[in-house]
């Protein structure tokens, strides 16, 4: 691939956005596609609204393509009706376009799978519906290329912490109360191993996925760089240790309305909370040494993430002061 080419970017949350940065910074030429208008995206860079949903609008959207990345995401109480119906359209769009389709995927599909090393050879053996319908998506998608119908490749990451990430159990459930000193939010038993993948790298591998002249890559699951599982509680004392202040934990045994998550989204993730109560370590080492690439260390990442959400606190008060 040229920096001539076009990667077209679905979905304008904070994945899409990294994403495009990522592009940027390569110098690559980028189309971002969302379902409601795109602000203040950087300059070059093309912009389109639609609603990926339907194939003609997603064909349409991505037309000249040669690359797809799917980062389209819907509120967590519409995913299972909504997700297999944009991950069609999409595939639909990738092969009328003869484009790459890379896909940002989670590790729902291995349900309670062995903690100690989830690897990409780990049982998918979701019990979940989310997890299922994952399941059953990616298996679509893989079908797909294997048929010959579109080149494909999915990469999986753990759950999601860094600038711009605020709906996640890494980010505004904790960041702004440790920074202001309020109970900051944990998750099940914060004494086991958790994986957390810094946003950046999970957008840079992605865009390695999209540029590789290596058709080899293709046609499979790839983990994304992701540091080791630390536990959670490991976690929350590198961050007392970067603002230089205790931190008082409030510990969720089960999914409950609280903080930013309200009752709707939190009766959704209920099926999901076994992921805070076994260990879970992703691995992601054969995709590093494939792209000979590296995750960010995790004090590093840590401290990117707690200045910028310094910095959109700032902005928050300064808004709402007369």
């Amino acid at each position: 691939m040229t920096t001539g080419d076009l990667h077209v970017v679905l979905g304008a949350g904070p994945a899409g956005s990294t994403l495009v940065a990522e592009l940027l910074a390569r110098g690559l030429r980028i189309r971002h596609v969302n379902r409601t208008p795109i602000d203040n995206a950087p300059a070059g860079i093309e912009t389109v609204t639609a609603d990926v949903s339907a194939p003609e609008r997603a064909t349409a959207a991505t037309e000249g393509a040669a690359t797809i990345y799917h980062a389209v995401n819907v509120p967590y109480h519409l995913q299972v009706e909504m997700m297999p119906e944009i991950g069609r359209a999409v595939l639909d769009a990738a092969h009328h376009n003869d484009a790459r389709l890379v896909v940002l995927d989670t590790l729902y599909p291995y349900g309670e799978a062995d903690g100690a090393a989830i690897t990409e050879r780990s049982p998918w053996a979701a019990t979940s519906r989310k997890g299922r319908m994952r399941a059953a998506l990616d298996r679509a998608y893989l079908d797909a290329h294997h048929a010959g119908e579109v080149r494909v490749a999915l990469g999986r990451a753990a759950d999601f912490y860094g600038p711009g990430v605020v709906n996640s159990t890494l980010g505004g459930a904790f960041f702004p109360a440790a920074l202001t000193g309020e109970p900051a939010l944990g998750f099940g038993d914060i004494t086991l191993p958790h994986s957390y993948s810094y946003l950046p790298d999970i957008a840079a591998g992605l865009v390695d996925l999209g540029t590789t002249t290596d058709e080899t890559a293709l046609g499979r699951v790839w983990h994304l760089p992701t540091v080791p599982a630390v536990s959670t509680a490991h976690i929350h004392a590198l961050v007392e240790r970067i603002i230089g202040g205790r931190i008082t934990t409030r510990v969720l045994d089960r999914a409950m309305a609280t903080g930013p998550f309200d009752e709707r989204f939190m009766s959704e993730y209920a099926e999901i909370f076994y992921q805070h109560l076994v260990p879970q370590n992703m691995v992601s080492a054969p995709f590093e040494r494939r792209f000979g690439s590296q995750p960010t260390p995790l004090l590093d990442g840590l401290r990117a993430t707690v200045e910028w959400y310094r910095e959109f606190l700032t902005a928050q008060q300064e808004t709402r002061t007369p």
